[in-house]
């Protein structure tokens, strides 16, 4: 079968199971299988496939028709221009989580070059730790999440990226293992979907991403305040806090910060003009005396 035979079937299989983006899904799976680009295919359109790459290939169509995630089919997921191991046991990196990873990148910059560190809370695939790390080779970072198997793809995604002598990464429930550290930034893409929205998700990310990682199992925001609240035990003065969040939930978020500790907190928004990334910085003339350890 030639490659355009096989995106065309692909395509109608996924169609009928309501994939988005049916004949784009189906050149992406073609490609999969012969390990070629969406452009070699258009380029070779009488390229045959051999029997074990149709083989494949069938095994990805049911895959996918099955609302698999491309992603996880692959194992690949590109993010903030570099590529990402990723399986069942992390979140796939989206879009919208590099506004975050732009901003900590600038606030990082421009902080004295030695001993600048960040926290990474629900580090995950590592997609923002490493991301980081990788635009500046003086920074140091802990990555922290619940799930063993998450840290084991956040492992290989550093050893990739050439960042795990700089990358410490710990089994914790948001700041319980972390001990006495101390960082210039801490961030975090928490579980912030509210519980009862979760039955209304896209097959592909309710079947298959892993829901301790989608939501708090409550209103989508019980995390995100225990990350604010423990935070200042563990921020240096002047120290920052960048946080993903829901699209109705800026509200809420912005009464979490006690402005005597706390810079007002700010608002990015995304594409969309949806409030995605709050950042609020400790006011210089706070003092961390280890007085302050809430919300572990």
């Amino acid at each position: 079968m030639k490659v355009g035979m096989a995106v065309k079937e692909v395509a109608e299989l996924l169609a009928a199971h309501d994939v988005p983006e049916p004949t784009r899904e189906a050149s992406l799976l073609v490609g999969l299988s012969i390990k070629k680009d969406r452009t070699y295919l258009i380029a070779h359109p009488e390229y045959e496939l051999t029997r074990d790459e149709r083989t494949l290939l069938d095994e990805y169509a049911r895959r996918r028709a099955g609302r698999e995630p491309y992603q996880y089919i692959s194992g690949v997921q590109e993010f903030y221009g570099l590529p990402f191991e990723v399986t069942p046991a992390v979140l796939i990196p989206r879009p919208e989580t590099e506004i975050l990873v732009e901003r900590a990148v600038e606030i990082l910059s421009k902080k004295p070059a030695a001993a600048v560190s960040f926290c990474d809370v629900g580090v995950g695939s590592a997609c923002i730790s490493v991301a980081i790390l990788c635009n500046n080779e003086t920074l140091r970072s802990v990555g922290v999440d619940i799930s063993p198997a998450a840290l084991e793809i956040a492992k290989r995604n550093a050893v990739k990226h050439q960042v795990i002598d700089r990358l410490e990464l710990l089994v914790s429930d948001v700041y319980s293992a972390i001990g006495e550290k101390s960082f210039d930034l801490i961030v975090s893409n928490p579980p912030y979907v509210p519980q009862l929205d979760i039955p209304t998700l896209q097959p592909e990310v309710r079947d298959f991403e892993p829901h301790t990682s989608l939501s708090d199992g409550a209103s989508g925001v019980s995390i995100i305040e225990r990350i604010i609240d423990g935070a200042p035990a563990l921020l240096k003065p002047g120290g920052g806090l960048l946080i993903e969040m829901g699209f109705d939930q800026a509200s809420r978020v912005e009464k979490m910060f006690d402005l005597s500790l706390w810079t007002a907190p700010k608002f990015l928004s995304d594409l969309q003009g949806i409030p995605r990334v709050v950042h609020a910085d400790m006011r210089l003339n706070t003092e961390n005396d280890g007085s302050m350890r809430l919300g572990k």
